[in-house]
């Protein structure tokens, strides 16, 4: 496994609008985990999404990414789909009475959302 790598956007005057974090990068299995934290919901922009996927499918090679939340994470349930992630839950990962949702993005699916996008 490589290191945790991080992508950071930055606004006009240098500061840090949004950052993702890659970890977990299991090459044999072609697979990775982002994380995402933002001072901005600007941040988000076309040119920071191709960016943010550019890297695990393109520079990685990675065939799905992989992105976990608490279940009852509502801005996650509204933004992970909307790119095509698809949601799974999984009972008792974040304690006895709290499942974790993992989202996952294959990299066909991104593919075909980029040519439909242009």
């Amino acid at each position: 496994m490589m290191g945790d790598t991080a992508m950071v956007s930055i606004d006009g005057q240098g500061r840090a609008l949004g950052a993702v974090i890659y970890q977990n990068f299991h090459p044999e299995y072609g697979t990775i985990e982002l994380s995402a934290a933002a001072q901005s919901k600007r941040w988000l922009s076309r040119s920071v999404l191709k960016d943010m996927f550019d890297y695990p499918f393109n520079q990685l090679g990675c065939q799905a990414v992989i992105l976990r939340c608490a279940e009852n994470d509502t801005v996650m349930g509204r933004i992970a789909p909307a790119y095509g992630f698809t949601r799974y839950d999984i009972p008792r990962l974040r304690g006895r009475d709290q499942a974790e949702t993992i989202y996952i993005l294959p990299d066909d699916v991104w593919r075909a959302r980029q040519k439909d996008s242009a």
